[in-house]
């Protein structure tokens, strides 16, 4: 089964354009416009460059389009979002990283940007709810619970190399 195909296209003045052709040959296209607003466009099976379908989506349609199809919001590290403004993500230290081989307190998340590191998956093994003397390691994935701000700001803070 051949993957879907997806092209992009700039339109200047107006965004970008996605054209998507499934592996049943269907085509869809998505203008993503400068302003957050998307056009989602489906053409006809028997007439390719017929337009069956488009529709105008403000940026908040498209937020709640893309929780339906792909609750990650695009991003494969988000684990979930709630009404209340919290994520949950998962932060990779990498093997260079300035925190390999210190203490998790020492990080200071907390206290500088909200948001709780809550578990570390170390290989094959989870470890929740770390104490401040956790030892972190290279490799090690992080997941923090926060503001999507705190969650960024955690993010920068762990990619410190």
């Amino acid at each position: 089964m051949p993957a879907p195909r997806l092209r992009q296209t700039p339109l200047p003045g107006i965004g970008v354009r996605y054209d998507l052709t499934t592996r049943e040959q269907n085509r869809l296209s998505v203008i993503a416009h400068r302003d957050g607003a998307r056009t989602l466009s489906a053409y006809r099976s028997d007439d390719p460059d017929a337009c069956a379908l488009s529709l105008r989506l403000t940026a908040g349609e498209s937020d709640s389009l893309i929780d339906a199809l792909m609750p990650a919001h695009h991003s494969p590290n988000l684990l979930h979002t709630t009404d209340l403004g919290l994520v949950a993500e998962r932060i990779e230290l990498s093997p260079t990283s300035y925190w390999n081989g210190r203490l998790l307190g020492e990080t200071r998340m907390r206290t500088e940007t909200g948001a709780s590191i809550v578990a570390v998956l170390r290989r094959a093994e989870a470890i929740p709810s770390p104490a401040p003397d956790f030892r972190l390691a290279g490799g090690d994935t992080l997941i923090v619970i926060g503001t999507r701000e705190g969650v960024e700001a955690a993010a920068d803070i762990l990619g410190r190399e």
